[in-house]
């Protein structure tokens, strides 16, 4: 009777990823923040408080967004580099357990608790490594699936060191500079607010993407051997232009996409580039009246990435960082096109549900974004 029982008990599912590990690492690996009192910490830590509260208004009056009158499902949360790493890997979990589960039973018979054990500890550690080189680069983050202690509505976090850091080094005024961050961030989580739909509808996105990524795993190294080859090719430039690799600048997610996959990816890539897009149309709608140095935050501020290291630039490109900074550009593109032909109201439409999202092909052609919605407007 009692081997009955046992044998209908459903065994736990491998842990494929060390998520305590990854968080554990990426605290280790991570880089000291600039060096501060206790004092001068708190006094940080209240002004990003104040310029994220007075930032919301100002989201509000640029896009008419009445979510942004109510955040009070989401949390807002000042950061170190290492709670910041920390949440990361609570989100990345949550976001690749369905994907993780459908490994674990679709290939059950390939992965013993041993196996899974090792392999988990050395993904584990990756992720960690990742996330250590990330934390110091991230100023804020609007993460709606990591978990609000207010809601269901995420998380909003500034990375309080590296905001420091950067008006330091850029030498700006840093009230202004805190202010001017916290406008974009603020804006990733009045779009969230405005459309509650969007993040059950990413995360089925991405987690079927992730389950064809790691159903396709296998031949993973040998992608990466041919990706190896193309820089190689390119004489080890950090700088090579995809034409010359031969890859698409999407970063390691690049390798593994078949038809269903890139779709997948496409889809995603169109609404990250609505979603950055919009929130520097916010930024660029700043001016001297609410950010009185604006106009040198932005020239510093974009001069910057032009002093970056070979070894970061490679990086960048691998995690596919910089495929993220064109992702601002495009979409900005495409909000502003929309915006002049058919105003603020008109593109709003844009939050309704998951059929207003524009395709990627539309990010680049706006017109027929406008066209399939019924939109009518000046040309």
């Amino acid at each position: 009777m009692e081997s009955n029982l046992s044998s209908t008990v459903r065994q736990p599912a491998p842990q494929l990823i060390n998520w305590d590990l990854a968080a554990s690492s990426a605290a280790k690996l991570t880089p000291a923040g600039p060096q501060v009192s206790a004092r001068e910490i708190e006094a940080v830590v209240a002004d990003l408080r104040a310029a994220a509260d007075a930032s919301i208004g100002y989201v509000h009056q640029i896009t008419g967004l009445d979510a942004a009158k109510d955040l009070g499902d989401s949390d807002l949360l000042i950061v170190d580099r290492a709670s910041w790493a920390k949440a990361n890997t609570q989100s990345f979990q949550a976001l690749m357990a369905p994907a993780l589960d459908h490994l674990a039973r679709t290939r059950k018979d390939q992965l013993t608790t041993a196996s899974a054990a090792l392999g988990g500890t050395v993904t584990g550690a990756q992720f960690g490594a990742i996330l250590a080189f990330l934390s110091s680069k991230v100023l804020g983050q609007y993460d709606p699936f990591g978990p609000a202690r207010n809601g269901t509505g995420g998380r909003l976090m500034l990375v309080a060191p590296n905001i420091l850091a950067i008006e330091r080094e850029l030498n700006v005024d840093p009230a202004d500079f805190r202010l001017w961050v916290c406008l974009h961030e603020q804006t990733h989580r009045v779009q969230f607010a405005a459309a509650p739909w969007l993040k059950d509808h990413m995360l089925a996105h991405i987690s079927e993407l992730t389950e064809g990524l790691l159903d396709k795993a296998d031949g993973l190294s040998e992608r990466l051997a041919k990706a190896a080859k193309g820089l190689t090719a390119s004489g080890g430039s950090a700088d090579a232009s995809p034409a010359k690799t031969g890859e698409h600048d999407n970063g390691i997610l690049s390798l593994l996409q078949d038809p269903q996959d890139k779709a997948r990816m496409s889809h995603l890539t169109a609404v990250m580039s609505l979603l950055e897009g919009h929130a520097n149309v916010v930024m660029d709608a700043v001016d001297a009246s609410i950010v009185p140095s604006v106009k040198t935050i932005r020239r510093r501020f974009n001069a910057r990435g032009k002093s970056r290291g070979p070894l970061e630039k490679f990086l960048r490109r691998l995690l596919g960082l910089d495929a993220k900074m064109r992702q601002y550009s495009d979409g900005a593109r495409f909000v502003r096109r929309v915006v002049d032909r058919v105003g603020m109201e008109g593109f709003n439409s844009v939050w309704a549900s998951a059929d207003h999202l524009p395709t990627e092909e539309e990010i680049h052609a706006p017109d027929k974004w406008i066209q399939r919605m019924g939109l009518r407007g000046s040309d």
